[in-house]
């Protein structure tokens, strides 16, 4: 099997990384909800040490995730654990973070809505839900690129689709 790879993650990475660095300098342990390829664990991973990168997904990405893992050196990457959005509970305790990327758009509201059922339920008082994608603002498309990429995401599955972000902050609260 070849280590998967993806370019928007590349791209991406760096930018989230400097986003969300200043809120992790007192977290010891964040989990990552459908951690993809694996290449934003294992840069987050190498360049913040102090703490424990959880990544999880479904089973079929396990070995591309272990490659990014194993690559990168980093030894607070334990392997990944088994997690749909679909599938509950979490095979976890209660976390201080909770990260997902590019998720929310991909599955269908009924998805969005049960990790959000599942955050509630694991996610500590007081913890951290950092969330990365593209959103609607005020139902508006922020480029006619987002645009053409919900018409693709829709045409692939009419249940996915870029999200108004005024909907998610009423989930997360």
């Amino acid at each position: 099997m070849d280590k998967p790879y993806s370019q928007a993650c590349e791209n991406n990475k760096l930018p989230i990384l400097e986003k969300i660095r200043p809120y992790l300098t007192e977290v010891m342990f964040v989990l990552e909800v459908g951690s993809g390829t694996g290449q934003h664990a294992a840069c987050f991973a190498t360049a913040l040490p102090h703490l424990t990168r959880q990544c999880s997904d479904l089973a079929v990405n396990h070995a591309g995730i272990l490659m990014w893992s194993e690559d990168s050196d980093a030894r607070n990457l334990p392997a990944p654990l088994t997690l749909g959005l679909a599938s509950t509970p979490w095979p976890v305790a209660e976390v201080p973070a909770i990260y997902t990327a590019n998720t929310l758009h991909i599955v269908s509201e009924t998805l969005v809505q049960a990790f959000f059922d599942e955050v509630r339920q694991h996610l500590t008082t007081g913890g951290l839900l950092m969330i990365y994608g593209p959103f609607n603002y005020n139902g508006q498309f922020t480029s006619p690129s987002n645009k053409d990429f919900d018409s693709f995401l829709r045409s692939r599955d009419p249940h996915s689709g870029i999200r108004n972000i005024e909907w998610i902050c009423s989930l997360a609260t």
